[in-house]
């Protein structure tokens, strides 16, 4: 596998992760375009896709929460990739790129059965309280950077 990461910011690099959330969760999940792009999309927020030899196979996206706090999420990869720590590249990333950036805390609404991936990342349940978002259980967890 030869694996480039994009910061994404002009848009046709958008369109990449684009592409891997439409197929990783629009028709993995039977979620519709409206419930997948919402209104942080585009230019609000901030996007890392990893391409393999040019195929954009993982993604995710991060905006802003408040001046020290961002929100990272939409993280996909492809389900023929899963399993090749692409998520964790793709996240550790975001990471750097959210430090650069001056931020100190990230915050992912998990789904409850990617917990133990977000752990070993680093990221800590908030609380025990579990979340709706979609079609998902979610728990917040935070991570220091």
């Amino acid at each position: 596998m030869n694996t480039e990461v994009i910061r994404a910011t002009e848009e046709w690099q958008r369109t990449g992760a684009y592409s891997v959330r439409i197929q990783g969760m629009n028709r993995q999940y039977n979620i519709s375009l409206r419930e997948e792009f919402d209104s942080y999309d585009g230019e609000k927020s901030k996007y890392i896709v990893l391409l393999d030899d040019g195929y954009p196979v993982a993604t995710c996206r991060f905006y802003e929460l408040d001046f020290e706090t961002v929100l990272l999420g939409r993280v996909v990869v492809l389900p023929e990739y899963r399993g090749k720590n692409l998520g964790s590249k793709t996240i550790r990333e975001a990471e750097k790129w959210i430090g650069e950036l001056g931020y100190k805390a990230v915050r992912i609404d998990s789904r409850l059965e990617a917990i133990g991936f977000y752990e070993k990342l680093g990221y800590r349940r908030v609380s025990g309280e579990t979340l709706r978002s979609w079609k998902f259980e979610c728990a917040e967890m935070r991570k220091t950077l």
